[in-house]
């Protein structure tokens, strides 16, 4: 199916429907950016910047939110 076929089909989707699926793809998006995030720390792609987040906290460079 291309993504042309998709768009197609979702424009013809009633309005509850559309709901379902919204909820449905945004469910889907947060585990795909949960995995790419999972695989980031498992490849140690985000090292240095948790070790740069470390040395500010360490340093007093870090304000209370």
């Amino acid at each position: 199916m291309s993504v042309e076929d998709l768009e197609s089909a979702v424009s013809h989707l009633s309005e509850a429907e559309l709901a379902r699926f919204r909820q449905w793809f945004e469910e889907f998006a947060a585990d795909q950016w949960d995995g790419q995030i999972e695989a980031d720390i498992a490849a140690g792609r985000l090292d240095a910047a948790g070790k740069r987040a470390d040395d500010d906290f360490e340093a007093g460079r870090c304000t209370p939110l």
